[in-house]
């Protein structure tokens, strides 16, 4: 499957020259708007790769020269993996309840964002996906609808599904497939803001395990960045929720957050996010709420301050800068951006490369440090974090992902 970007074009043209949209685009006859223009038809679609010319094509493309291929697949299974695609494509899965900054829209108006997910697999990852947007939200139907659809694919990639019910999902089908299952929400997010943290504790001679770290936001993100980031070894992470730190005495915590306090916050602090803050060496947002300035001013001298909502940082990089040694953001139009797409493409090229069972926690720290090695010696303030652009990234992350499935034992070649 190729994705393809449609030429953008218009309904109509007035006498003035100016394109606009069509009432179907918009709902009301508005001035031509680019995101429209491009997404009519869809952003991709499904290309043969072998020609289909004359009869004799035909014959070997379809009947009867594939009953010799599904016959042979029949006698062995796993000659699937040579003789279709199913090594080389993964399900983009959601049910639309937690798309992008948008909420639970439904799966009709998540396939925009679905289907670019689709293209970034193919763009950095050289990965063909397939969109799959559910009509359900049930934790077992989803469940049960991925693992019917899985013969088809090499992998699973969980997107814009709310918590908690996302944690059980993903749960539920690594138990029951064995093919790499990947929420991105939680680990393409806490990948990127590993690697961009371990730049700049390495810019400022320290390592993960002299900083104290504070989460704003115990959703998929919140939750998965707390426990990757303890996995790889910082000295201590606490975690906010609406209410307040994620604490062992708070008696209103779900069973994950029960667990996340745990965990985390060693250091015992409980009440407001600001009061963590106080002397904190990180903060790392992706609550999409706001944060003081007096808070940010509170932090330990030379602190990293990560405000990733989009489009609205928690701490705006101006503010961070007068008190933060570097400063990340979710967003393209500031410096070291904290952007998924440097991370999914290349775990699940490496992860299918080798056929891969699951993705493992080695896995994913591999991919990290790929990541942060790709900066090398241009480390700088302003450059903690790769574009997604340089085209080492991807054969970077693929390799050590490829590397530590091996290592880690769940390639099957």
């Amino acid at each position: 499957m190729a994705a393809e970007i449609v030429n953008p074009r218009s309904d109509s043209t007035t006498d003035s020259g100016i394109q606009r949209t069509s009432a179907a685009d918009t709902g009301a006859d508005e001035p031509f708007d680019p995101a429209f223009a491009l997404h009519r038809g869809g952003k991709m679609a499904v290309q043969s790769t072998v020609p289909i010319r004359d009869k004799d094509d035909l014959s070997l493309a379809y009947t009867p020269g594939v009953a010799k291929v599904c016959s042979a697949i029949a006698d062995n299974p796993e000659l699937v993996h040579d003789y279709t695609w199913k090594s080389q494509v993964v399900a983009v899965v959601t049910d639309g309840t937690a798309v992008l900054g948008l909420g639970d829209i439904g799966p009709e108006a998540s396939l925009p964002v679905m289907e670019g997910k689709a293209i970034l697999f193919k763009q950095f990852g050289g990965v063909d996906a397939v969109p799959i947007a559910l009509a359900t939200t049930s934790v077992d139907e989803i469940v049960d609808t991925v693992v019917r659809l899985a013969p088809s694919f090499g992998g699973v990639n969980l997107e814009d599904i709310s918590a908690p019910r996302c944690f059980e999902i993903e749960r539920k089908l690594q138990e029951r497939l064995d093919i790499p299952v990947f929420h991105d929400d939680q680990h393409g997010t806490a990948v990127v803001t590993l690697a961009a943290l371990r730049n700049a504790a390495k810019l400022s001679g320290r390592t993960l395990g002299d900083l104290r770290g504070v989460i704003s936001g115990a959703g998929a993100a919140g939750v998965a960045i707390a426990k990757f980031l303890l996995e790889a070894g910082i000295g201590d992470v606490a975690v906010a929720d609406r209410k307040g730190i994620v604490s062992r005495d708070r008696d209103d915590l779900t069973d994950v957050k029960r667990e996340l306090a745990e965990l985390t916050n060693r250091a015992g602090i409980s009440g407001s996010l600001e009061k963590a803050l106080a002397g904190a060496d990180v903060f790392i947002g992706v609550s999409g709420g706001t944060v003081s300035e007096a808070a940010v001013a509170s932090m330990a001298p030379g602190a990293y301050v990560f405000a990733m909502a989009n489009p609205n940082p928690e701490v705006h990089p101006e503010i961070a800068h007068k008190y933060a040694a570097v400063v990340a953001t979710g967003r393209s139009d500031f410096p070291n951006q904290i952007n998924n797409v440097l991370a999914f493409p290349g775990i699940f090229a490496g992860a299918l490369q080798v056929r891969a069972s699951r993705i493992t926690e080695g896995m994913k720290i591999a991919a990290a440090n790929a990541l942060a090695d790709v900066v090398g010696d241009e480390l700088a303030a302003d450059y903690v974090i790769p574009s997604p652009f340089d085209e080492r990234v991807a054969p970077a992350v693929t390799a050590a992902v490829a590397a530590a499935a091996r290592a880690e034992g769940v390639a099957r070649r």
